[in-house]
């Protein structure tokens, strides 16, 4: 019994240090899951509901799950139905859209 809580609370400080690491960086598939797992992100099926109310009709490019500067952003790429290509970031955790911005 003392060995798993270890295991776990050892497990737990790992995502946390992931979760808040002070470099811009993306996570793997993995890192996601993991963090997913442990309540520290919102699926993603919950973020895309809120970027593509935002565009209706708008098609999916590209998602990416980064840590910038110790937040969990999800980066989303789409293109809107008039053709706009825009980039999209939403706080992990809360789905608070953090930018919204037409991509160069």
């Amino acid at each position: 019994m003392i060995a798993a809580h270890a295991v776990r609370s050892l497990f737990a400080g790992l995502l946390l240090s992931v979760a808040f690491s002070s470099s811009a960086r993306d996570l793997s598939q993995d890192e996601a899951l993991r963090l997913r797992q442990a309540g520290l992100i919102l699926p993603l099926e919950q973020l895309m509901q809120v970027a593509m109310q935002r565009y209706p009709g708008a098609v999916l490019l590209e998602v990416e799950l980064e840590d910038e500067d110790g937040v969990l952003v999800y980066e989303v790429e789409l293109v809107t139905k008039e053709g706009i290509v825009r980039e999209l970031e939403l706080h992990a955790a809360t789905a608070e859209l953090l930018k919204d911005e037409v991509e160069d």
